[in-house]
C-alpha cells in the first residue's frame, strides 16, 4: 500500500470537498489529485495540518469499496 504523510506544501493543488459536506464546517476531508498521487487532508486544518499522499491504484480501490 502506498500512503505517506507529506511535509511539503500542497497548497497549489485544486482541493475538493464532497457535495455532501455541509456549509457549517464539521468533519470533512478534502481531496486533490497531483502528478504523483491523490492527496487527502482535513478541511478544518487545510492550511495548517498535514496531507496524506495515496497512490492512484490504492485510491481507486478505496473509492470502489466506498461506492459498493
Amino acid at each position: 500500500m502506498s500512503v505517506e504523510q507529506v511535509a511539503d506544501s500542497v497548497d497549489g493543488l485544486p482541493w475538493f470537498k464532497s457535495s455532501y459536506s455541509g456549509s457549517d464546517g464539521g468533519d470533512c476531508v478534502e481531496v486533490a489529485t497531483g502528478r504523483d498521487g491523490v492527496y487527502v487532508r482535513d478541511s478544518k486544518a487545510a492550511g495548517e495540518g498535514p496531507a496524506l499522499r495515496v497512490g492512484r491504484d490504492e485510491w481507486a480501490a478505496f473509492v470502489a469499496l466506498a461506492a459498493a
